[in-house]
């Protein structure tokens, strides 16, 4: 089953889940619960804590963390599970930090980046935690929008339309079976 947040980034072929950590998490297992699928395939935006990766490139991930900024300035901790990798491994060492709150500081982005974390997705971490609870194959596929600093949401704005395209574009490729 293939998902999708909704609003600006939503598929015909794709059920809509919710923007951000709650709404997802709620609307997604109620869809599991009502339809039983064999395999949660996610697509959607990122944002890059890497300035050096290219823009609209489209990345695969099976790996998510849930670490919120104040964590580095060493003004928080959690006792909860923040790391999720479903499978036996990140795919390609590829892991996705989700948060309700998008980046803007690069110089904070850059604490993710040297943590192994090049990626942020609003939705991931949610996906991946309902696909482990109900043993659920899962994975997500990406395409980078904007980088995590002062510009983030004017590039976001400026490139999800494409980000879209591409996405749709590279289902149709790689993943034309589940559709």
């Amino acid at each position: 089953m293939f998902l999708c947040a909704g609003k600006m980034e939503s598929f015909a072929f794709a059920q809509t889940i919710g923007v951000g950590l709650v709404e997802c998490a709620l609307h997604l297992t109620q869809l599991v619960l009502q339809k039983n699928p064999e395999i949660l395939i996610f697509i959607g935006s990122a944002g890059s804590y890497d300035p050096t990766l290219p823009l609209l490139g489209v990345f695969e991930a099976n790996a998510a963390t849930q670490i919120e900024l104040s964590l580095w300035e060493k003004k928080s901790y959690t006792p909860l599970e923040n790391v999720i990798v479903a499978g036996d491994s990140p795919l390609g060492g590829i892991c996705v930090n989700s948060s309700n709150y998008i980046t803007t500081d690069s110089n904070l982005a850059l604490q993710f980046l040297e943590r192994g974390i090049a990626y942020e997705n609003m939705e991931f971490f949610s996906v991946l935690r309902v696909a482990q609870h109900f043993k659920i194959p899962a994975f997500g596929i990406f395409c980078i929008t904007n980088y995590t600093n002062e510009n983030a949401h004017e590039d976001f704005m400026a490139n999800f339309k494409l980000s879209n395209a591409k996405l749709e574009s590279y289902i149709k490729e790689h993943y034309a079976q589940y559709l």
